[in-house]
């Protein structure tokens, strides 16, 4: 066998490469809770949460608390119950209002230097639709892009924008 295996390697996965970071910021934090209960949450810039999933009722302040030194709102969370303490990750995102307010939950936007794209919840539509998300991304991005955009809460959303 030769010292240097080649591409052998990467048929196995080891590159040398180190793996994206996944989270901005990462806690632990005491508190009550059945180990395995994960709770899903956005921290708007208000001050305000969406929580997305987890139990009836849940309040993320005491996560939010625990990553306030490290990362600043907005941003996106998951924590989870494990063995007598929770764990919690946010990554920074970008939250936008868009106006007027396009339709739907879920905005797709493709410029590729001479047409737009537009689906809405999965769905091709007239761009049009979406004038100020069009407005949003050509402000970010010179040339061509790819956009997204999910809405958290009435006329906010979260959103990302991609050179191409």
């Amino acid at each position: 066998m030769p010292l240097d295996p080649g591409r052998d390697w990467l048929a196995a996965g080891i590159t040398g490469l180190q793996r994206q970071r996944e989270w901005d910021a990462v806690a632990t934090l005491e508190g009550d809770g059945d180990e395995g209960v994960e709770v899903e949450f956005v921290a708007l810039p208000d001050g305000s949460f969406v929580v997305e999933s987890g139990p009836d009722g849940t309040d993320p302040t005491h996560f939010a608390q625990a990553l306030a030194d490290d990362v600043g709102a907005p941003y996106r969370a998951l924590a989870v119950r494990r063995p007598g303490v929770w764990v919690v990750g946010a990554v920074a995102i970008d939250v936008a209002q868009l106006e007027p307010d396009p339709r739907g939950a879920e905005l797709e936007l493709v410029w590729n230097g001479s047409q737009v794209e537009l689906a809405i919840d999965r769905l091709p539509a007239d761009p049009a639709q979406a004038a100020a998300f069009e407005r949003y991304a050509a402000a970010r991005i010179d040339g061509s892009y790819a956009a997204h955009a999910r809405r958290l809460r009435g006329d906010l959303w979260e959103v990302s924008v991609l050179a191409l």
